[in-house]
């Protein structure tokens, strides 16, 4: 569905990407994992036509995402830290985002708006709101527009308990609708339920990508966190 061919990036002597190749595929929930400034946020903003690599290309769908814009209407994006306009409701951010998307409500994914009860909190300005709520808006726009594509960038961070259990309801519904999810998180145990396959990166390089299943067998290992340190610790 996605593919990454030979990406590679710098910002000024800094190399983010070097030579990234990688193929996502539907039904697949990935964990972009790796150290800070190991270049995930970079290979995440490739992903969305918001970075552009000076060498290699990025395919959704078979079509080069710098000649085809469109495909980010089918990305549901959940970015670590939403920013919102102070002064906005929730309601009226949410609704500003369905004009923007000219979506049929009939076609719209409103269950973590309901889920997350924001409709009772409608009238509340988004400077008003805790972290976690902030959270809760993000998530719920990511997965509004019922989109093929969902990169969650820390997406339990900030939530209380009862809330990243709906979230990761969602996320394992939407999963089993063959969608592709791509997960970062520092919290590996939060992930055992969820994820398939595991892209681990670091010094901007791609180090492994494969399926969770085989990195247990592997490392005769089941908890992701133990897994991911056996690993680590052979580098």
């Amino acid at each position: 569905m996605i593919i990454a061919s030979n990406v590679s990036k710098k910002f000024g002597r800094l190399k983010a990407l070097d030579n990234v190749s990688v193929k996502l595929l539907r039904g697949e929930c990935v964990a972009l994992i790796g150290p800070n400034g190991s270049g995930k946020t970079t290979f995440i903003k490739s992903l969305l036509g918001m970075v552009v690599p000076d060498h290699g290309f990025i395919t959704f769908n078979d079509k080069n995402i710098l000649h085809d814009w469109n495909y980010r209407s089918r990305i549901g994006y959940m970015p670590q830290i939403g920013r919102y306009p102070d002064n906005m409701s929730i309601g009226q951010v949410l609704n500003m985002m369905k004009d923007i998307r000219k979506v049929k409500s009939s076609e719209m994914d409103e269950e973590l708006i309901e889920a997350f009860e924001l409709n009772t909190m409608a009238n509340k300005r988004m400077r008003t709101l805790s972290g976690g709520t902030r959270q809760k808006v993000s998530a719920s726009l990511a997965f509004l527009f019922n989109p093929d594509v969902l990169i969650l960038d820390e997406p339990t961070a900030g939530l209380d308990p009862v809330a990243t259990e709906i979230l990761k309801r969602k996320i394992i519904q939407e999963k089993q609708k063959n969608k592709l999810i791509m997960i970062t998180s520092h919290v590996l145990s939060e992930l055992d339920e969820l994820v398939t396959e595991v892209m681990y990166m670091q010094d901007g390089q791609c180090r492994f990508h494969k399926k969770v299943d085989v990195l247990r067998a592997e490392t005769s290992e089941e908890r992701l966190t133990r897994v991911m340190a056996s690993i680590i610790s052979k580098m």
